[in-house]
């Protein structure tokens, strides 16, 4: 007889691994929230994988079966974390909801996804009553993140429903390929469009996160995730950091300066995560009260091009390594990271690509481009984690050889390091030629005092289109003349605004990026 071939076990990858192997291996690892009056609360990962698995009980005694979609509208907290994994770990799908945008945008999201059930935390049960009836849906409410004095009233809280469960829902009993989450794209370049994570794509994305040369955990860290779990997934991290072992630390709703300072110091955070706005506002408090954070070592930064003088001041007034990220919701959602420890890192440049994705730049009509080093290209992506085809839509995303358009311009130098140039829907077209509004930008937040700069295209009956310079100062010290005369060395005379515009503070999408939508609704009519 022939000799049987080896084979190796059946292992389906999916979510619920994590936290299993957290809860086995490191049940001690803290997950530290933040709540509203300065206290915080603290639960090692075997205890919280006990609640996740009550809130899976709860959830299917109210009738949550398999691949339907429980929608979450809540803050960076246990509760919102024992919920993810309670619906993800029994084969539902977490939509996450942005509390940020509008009421009819949420209204329409969950109309769309068609979710039985929304948790939500106590300070959103009014605004998510609202939602539940404008959606025109028969949907259950469950409220987290409620103060232990606040009485059982309607809608129901879901704590004394988890102390009062006896789990006895198997996680993991479906195929990795299954749906786990649902989150809708912000909208500042469009319609909001949802993209679906499965199990498989979010698993290997996490293994991603975890090397050396990304996020590169490790047992020892304690990481601050100032990046919302409503924004595409919370960049992986509540799966990575129970990977890892690492202590997570959770604030809440509070991401002003002060409450995060307060947080690193009696945590001993030693990796923050977050978009460049969140450590701006972080590095302001320090600075005006001449505050410490000795236990930071990292700040890991994305959403957004970072202005070098921020990132340098970043470094050298908290003593700490800037990592630039890039990334997008639809690629679930990191797609570049700079190497933590690199010497040559820069704030212009977003970093290399980890094994699992790979980019394409190519010419405005979707051609790769002959030279894929130093030259500027519409990028696109492929990878296991990157998206196919948008939530309910039946057209692929990507297009016929499987790369996915990003919208974003870019470069990669010659070692693999991408630099993101701009938008393609941003650019303004001005007498028939393209200005590129990001490298007027990059320009800009390098001046001293400069605090976010922004630049827009404004009709022109003349030129069709004019770039308007949007700015928020640190200083009143900061003149027209000393904002324009660094552009006249480094762009052309005619990429040079017209206009400028100063503002006390920019206004931010609810990613925490600068809203450019609305910049140009109220400032970029003739």
């Amino acid at each position: 007889m022939p000799v049987a071939d080896g084979e190796m076990q059946a292992y389906a990858l999916t979510l619920d691994r994590f936290l299993d192997h957290a809860a086995k291996w490191t049940p001690q690892a803290e997950v530290v929230s933040a709540q509203a009056d300065g206290r915080r609360s603290r639960i090692g990962y075997a205890d919280l994988r006990a609640r996740a698995s009550g809130v899976s009980q709860v959830l299917h005694d109210r009738g949550v079966r398999a691949g339907d979609r429980v929608a979450t509208l809540a803050w960076n907290s246990q509760a919102h974390l024992e919920a993810w994994y309670g619906i993800m770990a029994m084969g539902a799908v977490c939509h996450t909801l942005n509390p940020r945008l509008t009421e009819d945008q949420l209204a329409a999201m969950i109309a769309r996804s068609e979710a039985r059930l929304l948790i939500v935390s106590q300070d959103l049960a009014d605004l998510a009553g609202r939602l539940a009836r404008t959606a025109a849906a028969d949907i259950d409410l469950l409220v987290i993140d409620a103060d232990t004095t606040a009485h059982d009233a309607a809608p129901a809280r879901l704590a004394p429903l988890i102390d009062g469960a006896d789990p006895q829902i198997a996680w993991g009993q479906f195929d990795e390929t299954a749906p786990c989450g649902l989150c809708f794209t912000s909208g500042t370049t469009g319609a909001p469009k949802g993209v679906t994570y499965t199990h498989r794509s979010s698993y290997l994305h996490t293994l991603r996160l975890l090397q050396t040369d990304v996020l590169g955990l490790s047992a020892r860290d304690r990481v601050l995730v100032a990046v919302p779990m409503f924004h595409a997934n919370a960049w992986g991290l509540p799966f990575a950091i129970p990977a890892a072992g690492a202590r997570m630390v959770l604030p809440g709703r509070r991401l002003e300066g002060a409450a995060l300072a307060q947080l690193i110091e009696a945590e001993g955070v030693t990796i923050g995560v977050g978009v460049a706005t969140v450590w701006l506002g972080l590095l302001e408090h320090l600075e005006a009260t001449g505050g410490q954070t000795p236990s930071l070592e990292r700040l890991v930064v994305g959403g957004a091009p970072l202005a070098p003088a921020l990132m340098a001041r970043l470094e050298d007034r908290l003593g700490v390594t800037v990592q630039t990220s890039w990334g997008m919701t639809e690629l679930s959602p990191s797609g570049v990271f700079a190497r933590p420890n690199d010497p040559h890192r820069s704030a212009v440049r977003s970093g290399r690509p980890a094994v699992g994705v790979d980019l394409l730049l190519t010419d405005a009509d979707g051609r790769p481009l002959p030279d894929q080093r130093g030259a500027e290209g519409h990028l696109k992506v492929k990878g296991p984690a990157v998206v196919r085809r948008y939530f309910g839509e039946t057209a692929p995303a990507t297009d016929e050889d499987g790369w996915f358009p990003t919208g974003d311009l870019a470069r990669i130098d010659a070692t693999g390091e991408l630099t993101i140039t701009g938008r393609a829907k941003d650019l303004i077209k001005s007498g028939g030629e393209w200005i590129n509004p990001a490298e007027i930008e990059a320009v800009v937040n390098e001046i001293p005092g400069v605090a976010l700069a922004a630049v827009i295209g404004r009709h022109d009956p003349k030129w069709g289109e004019r770039p308007v310079l949007v700015v928020q100062t640190r200083s009143e010290g900061v003149s027209d003349e000393a904002l324009l005369s660094p552009l006249h060395t480094r762009v052309a005379s005619w990429w040079i605004p017209d206009v400028i515009i100063r503002l006390e503070q920019m206004p931010l999408a609810a990613t925490g990026k600068i809203d450019k939508s609305r910049l140009r609704a109220e400032y970029g009519r003739e």
